[in-house]
C-alpha cells in the first residue's frame, strides 16, 4: 500500500484511539501539527507489540503523533504478516477507528496490537468481500 494511502486509511483510526488513550491519561490530546515531519521514534517494534493501550500512549511521548506512529508501525506489521491490504478509504477507516475507541475505553490494560491487528482484519476481510 503506497505511504499517501496508508495515512488516510490509519488516521482515522490514530485520532479515534489517541482521543482515547488520551481520556484514559487524563490529559487533553496534543495538538502537534499532523504537517510536521515524524521525528524518529524512540521505541522498538518489540516494545510497540507488547504495549497495551495505555503504555502505547506513554511510549508514544504522550502526542498524537507519537501514538499514531506506535499504531501506524503496528498496522503495516499486522498487515505484513497477514498478507492483506487494508481499504483505502475514509468510510473504512472511520468504521475501524470507532472499533478501535470502542476496544480501548473496554479495556485499556489490552494489548495495543491485539487491537490493531483485529481493526487490519476486519477491514481487509470487508473490502475483499465487497470486491466480489
Amino acid at each position: 500500500m503506497n505511504k499517501r494511502l496508508q495515512m488516510v486509511v490509519f488516521a482515522v483510526l490514530s485520532t479515534a484511539a489517541t482521543a482515547t488513550v488520551s481520556l484514559y491519561a487524563g490529559q487533553a490530546p496534543s495538538s502537534q501539527a499532523s504537517n510536521q515531519s515524524p521525528a524518529k521514534h524512540s521505541w522498538t517494534m518489540e516494545q510497540a507489540v507488547t504495549s497495551s493501550v495505555r503504555e502505547a500512549w506513554v511510549l508514544g511521548g504522550k502526542t498524537d503523533e507519537g501514538f499514531f506512529q506506535i499504531v501506524q508501525a503496528l498496522a503495516e506489521l499486522s498487515a505484513q504478516k497477514r498478507g492483506v491490504t487494508p481499504p483505502d478509504t475514509e468510510a473504512a477507516g472511520a468504521k475501524a477507528g470507532n472499533w478501535i475507541r470502542k476496544e480501548a475505553r473496554r479495556d485499556p490494560d489490552q494489548l495495543l496490537y491485539v487491537i490493531v491487528d483485529h481493526a487490519v482484519q476486519y477491514s481487509a476481510r470487508n473490502a475483499n468481500s465487497g470486491s466480489k
